[in-house]
């Protein structure tokens, strides 16, 4: 009989989802079937799944930890923030319609069903469900009718671990703060605690442990060191690039600026991997660095209010200059939809503005169709003269004369993007490709930067690894074994 086991956290970017992929690969080590469950997810980082459907990119990564193919299953419900139009609805891998914040919790009565099914077909087929909370388990707001949290906890019989983030303070208050305002039959819920993100003498924060224990009696399952290897995993969403800016580093520079719905960051991270690469995420009302031999447009999930976005920051302005310098800009998916002339928005998909000017950089222009294309993909990067694997995630078409100057040919032999004339103005669909270790090192050399022999694919697994015996060293996995039910 499949156990399950629910990790929840006093709030958001606490470490729920990197702990949840530790005890994935941890537990999956010891020769057990586990898979991973986010019943509702918040995030416009998403990835593609083998049945055809998207899920929220964490729970991606999490089920790579399980050493399993990813399933709509695995996050039943996501939200993706979109504009003016609320969030998109994702069920079970297929948008079901937008919905404004206080609209939504309508909804979630109607979503209940859909997620104990995919809940109850994953524990079918595991011998362990390590199922991941949203945001706080203490937003008693929220508490009716909630599929995230406590709701499910009490709906499936499934025992809570609640983490706290030390490093941002006050763990101590969040724990013990978490049980005074929860109702008690959902504080019954929470069999032990773990406070993540530790730094320095672990013996300074016994008598910490010892008083949230005794004020929650809650056991004290772990004091997780903070994981100095978790920025080389894909983060679940744009949380943690709105922080403290990273130092720069020796190496060509390439800029990304931080728009408002930014959606699969992602995509640079095997750029930022790169020794000799100095990725920068440019936030708002900071220019576009001079120095910058590539500016990234990424993904969006409104790209219409992201374009007024990056007038509003003058970054159209400091685009134009790059490129009369000789600099070379890469759009992907909204990002690709931006560099062209016009986007018109007929269906409503991004709220009530019709069409919007793109930046002029490609001679294309895109509509927004009431239809996803979610599915993956590889060929040849024609640009590059390189293989390439991704997926697509996208609503839009685009079509003009730079699309006769395709970026990439599809097995099938089908195409994607466009090129401007002299090949320094190039955008696509595609998310993924600098995965491509073989079409990242091409794309590396076009822009005269040195490419490492970095595996990108085996530097996340063996990542994932380290992760596992973190946790392994770190949370009593035997005491977790023996609360899960």
């Amino acid at each position: 009989m499949s156990r399950k086991l629910m990790i929840q956290g006093t709030g958001s970017d606490v470490g729920k989802s990197l702990i949840v992929a530790g005890l994935a690969r941890a537990f999956a080590n010891r020769g057990l079937r586990v898979a991973p469950f986010k019943p509702q997810n918040m995030s416009n980082n998403a990835a593609v799944t083998a049945d055809g459907g998207e899920i929220g990119r964490a729970q991606a990564l999490q089920a790579r930890a399980a050493r399993l193919a990813p399933s709509v299953d695995m996050n039943p419900v996501l939200l993706k923030p979109q504009g003016g139009n609320g969030s998109q609805v994702v069920v079970r891998g297929v948008v079901a319609g937008q919905a404004k914040a206080r609209d939504y919790q309508d909804w979630k009565p109607r979503l209940k069903p859909a997620v104990m099914e995919s809940f109850a077909r994953l524990a079918a087929a595991s011998d362990l469900v390590i199922v991941e909370g949203a945001g706080s388990a203490a937003e008693v707001n929220l508490r009716a009718n909630d599929i995230a949290n406590m709701g499910f906890a009490r709906e499936a019989d499934a025992p809570v671990v609640l983490v706290g983030d030390i490093d941002r303070g006050g763990v101590i208050a969040q724990l013990v703060g978490c049980k005074v305002v929860l109702a008690e039959d959902d504080a019954a819920m929470i069999e032990g605690f773990i406070v993540n993100k530790f730094r320095g003498d672990p013996s300074l924060f016994d008598e910490g442990m010892r008083f949230v224990a005794e004020r929650t009696g809650w056991r004290a399952l772990g004091l997780v060191p903070f994981f100095d290897m978790a920025a080389r995993l894909p983060a679940e969403d744009a949380f943690s690039l709105r922080g403290a800016r990273e130092a720069a580093r020796e190496g060509v520079v390439i800029a990304a600026p931080l728009l408002p719905h930014i959606a699969n960051f992602d995509d640079l991270d095997p750029l930022k991997a790169e020794p000799g690469v100095d990725v920068r995420f440019i936030p708002p009302g900071e220019p576009l660095p001079a120095e910058a031999a590539l500016v990234i447009l990424p993904g969006s999930k409104a790209t219409i209010a992201d374009v007024a976005a990056l007038r509003e920051n003058g970054w159209d302005i400091d685009l134009l200059a790059h490129v009369r310098r000789g600099g070379r800009v890469f759009g992907v998916c909204g990002g690709y939809q931006m560099l062209g002339r016009l986007i018109r928005d007929p269906h409503g998909m991004e709220g009530d503005v019709p069409q919007a000017l793109g930046l002029g950089l490609l001679d294309v222009e895109t509509t927004l169709t009431d239809t996803k294309t979610l599915v993956a993909v590889s060929g040849r990067a024609l640009a590059f003269d390189a293989p390439f694997h991704g997926y697509e995630m996208h609503v839009g078409q685009t079509v003009g004369p730079d699309c006769a100057r395709p970026l990439l040919r599809f097995e099938d032999g089908s195409t994607d993007g466009a090129r401007a004339r002299d090949d320094r103005v190039m955008g696509a669909y595609v998310h993924g490709l600098f995965a491509d270790d073989r079409l990242r090192a091409a794309f590396l050399r076009e822009i005269a930067a040195r490419a490492s022999p970095l595996r990108y694919e085996y530097a996340i697994d063996e990542t994932l690894d380290a992760l596992a015996a973190h946790c392994e060293k770190h949370i009593d996995l035997d005491a977790l074994w023996e609360i899960a039910r």
